[in-house]
């Protein structure tokens, strides 16, 4: 059985860089991930069984504990400008703006983002995405590092930047106040 699988043709795409939200809704369905940083493309291709199983778990960490005004979700659209545009694995949002986003959430909606590092995100998760998300005034943003046993990299908002992130090495039960309180063994993601 082959690790990675062959590429079956191009995707043209609308547009000129660099490429607006509004350019991004004109994309076409092709299974690729796309987002945007200061107008440039950012593709993903769709996350690893391992990632995905990260996901899952923060999620159900996440939602065992969330009060009743607020949800975790996952794989959101974050408009964050006309030209930024993200999609976090997990975010935590008030449940009363579940009911009223229609297609995108501001990160004035956002009270968390997460995102689970994989070799393709990594530089974008452990420097783009913390900058933009802070940038937005978003509290609180996790990084998860499978590669790290996993590894949970806590960033808090201080003023308009995050500062140094604190990690939580798997085996710890850590203990979080935002953006509400949750306990959890970064092994267990995993698990």
């Amino acid at each position: 059985m082959a690790t990675t699988e062959p590429t079956t043709g191009r995707t043209v795409l609308p547009g000129v860089p660099p490429f607006t939200v509004d350019d991004l809704l004109k994309f076409p369905d092709d299974g690729n991930r796309y987002e945007l940083f200061n107008g440039s493309l950012l593709v993903s291709p769709a996350p690893t069984p391992l990632h995905q199983l990260a996901i899952t778990e923060m999620l159900y960490v996440l939602r065992r504990a969330s009060p009743p005004d607020l949800v975790p979700l996952t794989t959101v659209n974050l408009r964050v400008s006309d030209r930024d545009y993200y999609i976090p694995d997990i975010v935590v949002v008030p449940k009363a703006s579940v009911e009223s986003v229609p297609l995108m959430f501001s990160p004035g909606d956002v009270r968390l983002a997460v995102e689970v590092v994989s070799p393709s995100t990594q530089g974008r998760d452990r420097a783009l995405k913390a900058s933009a998300y802070a940038a937005g005034g978003i509290p609180s943003y996790w990084r998860i590092e499978l590669a790290e046993g996993p590894a949970l990299h806590v960033y808090e908002l201080d003023g308009k930047t995050y500062g140094p992130p604190v990690a939580h090495k798997a085996g710890t039960v850590v203990t979080l106040q935002q953006p509400y309180t949750v306990s959890l063994d970064p092994a267990d993601l995993i698990a």
